[in-house]
């Protein structure tokens, strides 16, 4: 098994050598970068490539570890058993089986996506190194043991809102999403836009590249922003000329696709003030 760009999605090649690796590995793959530059997508992706089924767990700032494993849910079997329903007498009727248990007993390998690890808890990462270590746990209500049958392919993404913990990162490969070259990001555009002209998409890029560059910006557009930016540009029929900006107009055309903040549109409009001034 081996995992590369497909006509669907552009890996550079130090990302399909970590995706590799940790498969070689069999160690939890830790993929951390800018948001909107395709981690969670690189978890689809590898399922696909690899022909193997996708489970994910989206992490949120409630989640607990143990929602991964198992929840057991102690008041239905205490309302049951006041309903007198036969279904009480099985505890096993009361555990309602997370991520983890789905990806250990799966039929066949699987890929395990833990999606932004890093907004919940920070012990949250602590409480599964023992499972994701040992691809096993125990469940105390009915006493058994769940062990993997088929070691998981397990992807997991951060966007660094937290550090996480030393003992959490040595159990993992890590790789660091950087963001793509004007020649890898062209080509993540026409696998999404194949049609594209390539003037439109020299000056759109090129535009792109000033925005996000320009000192004192405080987001950043991403991979995602400018792959929606494109596809307005090409509904709205725009040429290239049409992407001009003059002393006038520093804001780029249908900018609200590329600036999330109205810092960031105020820095642009000052500097279309002071290009004014300068002339």
């Amino acid at each position: 098994m081996k995992f590369d760009s497909t006509d669907r999605y552009i890996v550079a090649d130090d990302l399909g050598i970590a995706v590799n690796a940790a498969v070689t590995l069999q160690r939890p793959l830790l993929v951390k970068g800018e948001p909107g530059t395709g981690k969670t997508e690189l978890a689809r992706q590898v399922a696909s490539a690899l022909d193997m089924p996708l489970i994910e767990w989206h992490v949120k700032s409630t989640t607990k570890a143990q929602q991964g494993l198992y929840e057991y849910d102690a008041v239905s079997r205490l309302r049951d058993s006041q309903l007198g329903d036969a279904r009480v007498h099985d505890v096993a009727n009361y555990i309602k089986r997370g991520k983890l248990w789905q990806a250990f007993t799966a039929p066949a390998r699987v890929v395990l996506l833990i999606d932004e690890i890093d907004k919940a808890d920070i012990e949250f990462p602590n409480d599964l190194l023992q499972e994701l270590d040992r691809m096993e746990f125990h469940v105390y209500e009915t006493g058994e043991t769940v062990r993997a049958l088929h070691r998981p392919v397990v992807i997991i993404t951060s966007n660094n809102e937290k550090e996480l913990p030393d003992a959490f990162l040595r159990r993992c490969f890590f790789h660091y999403i950087r963001f793509p070259d004007a020649d890898v990001l062209a080509a993540i555009v026409r696998v999404h836009f194949p049609d594209i002209k390539p003037a439109l998409l020299t000056t759109a890029l090129t535009q792109f590249f000033e925005i996000r560059e320009t000192p004192g910006l405080k987001k950043r557009p991403s991979t995602s922003e400018v792959l929606d930016w494109l596809k307005l540009l090409l509904a709205e029929d725009l040429s290239p000329e049409d992407l001009r900006r003059d002393g006038k107009q520093a804001l780029p055309k249908l900018h609200g696709a590329l600036l999330k903040n109205e810092q960031d549109v105020h820095l642009f409009e000052r500097l279309a003030f002071m290009a004014r001034g300068q002339r």
